[in-house]
């Protein structure tokens, strides 16, 4: 420094020697450490909520479900149940029912293949979380928004997209095609299991392929005993509404709790169709169908945890379609919550998410945002239907990135917001001198840092907008959805050893199942 010259004084750092610490965002694997309730609303008040949880009991009581499953008939009846009015029909007495109620788990555990992929519910925070659409059969590409049949490939896609996701605890497997079709399930299952330490939900398609997928899921988890530790599958068993339950779905029961997974009991009732027209008839007709198949876990597979699923639909009377977005399947559907969880006391999985329309455009962001937050209010544990379009027939990378931003916004908004002295910030608040603001108060520089900051959606001025050549949402979630695709490791999660056992299992089954069912039409 040449002599006479004077250091520049330091310029002062603004800011606080000690500033708060930014929370992270709670997603499906981390809990919300500001979340102290969660805001609700249902249709049901007690005395409403009474009166169905009565007639719910009345129903299987005094009128009765089918079952056709021989062993599981005969298991039923030493159990208490009764015949009804046609041999394979049995009336469930409110005793054995309550019993059942009250026996099932309360707590449901979905394990991934790692600790880091563990869901308990329900969530200590209140929360809920989000699971893929499933069974869809078509495929919207995001590479060039074609549409085709689903296939290995977009099975592929779906499970990278899927393991991005930080919303997304769990992942569903799809319908696809270009293998046996009998064989479709265990194509598509051990496709999405190859490759997610993400819990895997299974959904067989036929009585002989049960044994195939446990077993897939066994080699999956790294064995029997592994899995029963920590069930890294769970699997769904269906009600043949209105008020039956097929051979199939009844082993579903007694090979779940013979590998120790979880159940998602499901109904499916279509209003107008396979279940009276009106809302609280169907959300009736649904919470039944659920309690019938707990009770029945119950008696055949004795502590199994069972995750009450009623997934919603309406008939459009013009058309015969069924709709799951439409206004009277979401009142449903806020019904059937409110009815297994609080009136049932089992943990709750339903739609989420999902449209009527066929494409992710104005239409499917404006019902599945409405579903959503209907169902998040509703108090259901888990909201499926990530990425769905067409009444879960279709599905949608992008969208399901765009589902799970407003995953994201809808989990803060059922946050109960906090209404204190230090919340109101009331000591600047009641002193604020004359043309004053809160820019740098102390209550403005904490709380900042817990605003949710969206990744997906977008917020800029219209300059900016306009010189990004009008890149919104859709186009970030599309980018999203191409660079997890080609992220993923083409290699999986498995070892050589588990890909090869797996690969053998799935060659078996074609061999054997195609074969069962050649030239053969039946009820499965």
């Amino acid at each position: 420094m040449a002599e006479g010259t004077q250091k520049a004084p330091k310029r002062k750092r603004r800011g606080r020697a000690n500033p708060p610490v930014t929370r992270s965002n709670a997603d499906a694997f981390s809990l919300d450490p500001g979340q102290t309730g969660r805001a609700g609303f249902g249709f049901l008040d007690s005395d409403r909520m009474a009166f169905m949880r009565t007639r719910v009991l009345q129903l299987l009581g005094d009128y009765g479900v089918v079952v056709v499953h021989p062993a599981a008939h005969a298991a039923l009846v030493k159990a208490g149940a009764t015949i009804g009015n046609s041999p394979n029909r049995l009336r469930l007495p409110e005793g054995l029912v309550n019993e059942a109620m009250a026996a099932t788990p309360k707590n449901v555990t979905l394990a991934g293949k790692i600790r880091a992929c563990d869901i308990n519910l329900p969530r200590r925070d209140g929360g809920f979380i989000l699971r893929t659409g499933t069974g869809g059969h078509g495929y919207v590409d995001p590479r060039d928004a074609s549409y085709r049949n689903m296939d290995l490939k977009a099975v592929a896609d779906i499970v990278a997209v899927a393991n991005d996701l930080e919303q997304v605890g769990f992942i569903a497997h799809p319908f696809v095609h270009g293998v046996p079709e009998v064989t479709a399930d265990i194509h598509s299952y051990a496709g999405i299991t190859a490759h997610t330490h993400k819990h895997v939900w299974m959904q067989p398609y036929q009585k002989e392929n049960i044994e195939y997928l446990m077993k897939i899921a066994a080699i999956a988890a790294g064995g029997e005993d592994e899995l029963r530790a920590h069930p890294s599958t769970s699997v769904i068993t269906c009600s043949f509404s209105p008020l039956e339950f097929k051979y199939m779905d009844t082993d579903v029961i007694i090979q779940a709790g013979q590998y120790g997974i979880p159940v998602h009991a499901c109904s499916l009732p279509s209003a107008g169709g396979t279940a009276p027209l009106s809302v609280s008839a169907s959300a009736l007709m649904a919470t039944a169908e659920i309690v019938g198949m707990t009770t029945m876990a119950h008696v055949l597979a004795p502590g199994t945890p069972m995750i009450a699923t009623p997934l919603m639909f309406a008939l459009d009377m013009r058309t015969g379609s069924a709709l799951q977005s439409s206004v009277e399947a979401m009142q449903a559907a806020n019904m059937a919550v409110q009815m297994v969880k609080q009136g049932f006391g089992l943990t709750a999985h339903t739609y989420g998410s999902g449209s009527d329309t066929p494409d992710a455009d104005h239409q499917s962001m404006a019902e599945r945002a409405m579903l959503m937050q209907n169902i998040a209010l509703a108090g259901a544990d888990i909201l499926g239907g990530v990425g769905q379009l067409e009444c879960a027939t279709v599905f949608s990378p992008v969208q399901a990135v765009l589902d799970n931003e407003v995953g994201a916004m809808i989990r803060r908004f059922i946050r109960t917001p906090e209404v204190t002295d230090a919340s109101l910030n009331w000591g600047e608040m009641s002193s604020i001198r004359v043309g004053g603001h809160f820019l740098d108060s102390n209550h403005t520089v904490k709380e900042c840092r817990d605003q949710l900051i969206p990744t997906v959606f977008q917020r800029d001025d219209r300059d900016d907008y306009e010189a990004s050549g009008r890149r919104g949402a859709f186009e970030v979630a599309r980018d999203r959805a191409l660079a997890a695709i080609d992220a993923a490791p083409p290699g999986g999660v498995l070892s050589k050893d588990q890909n090869r056992e797996i690969a053998a299992l799935a060659a078996k089954a074609d061999e054997h199942i195609v074969r069962v069912y050649q030239g053969a039409v039946q009820t499965i």
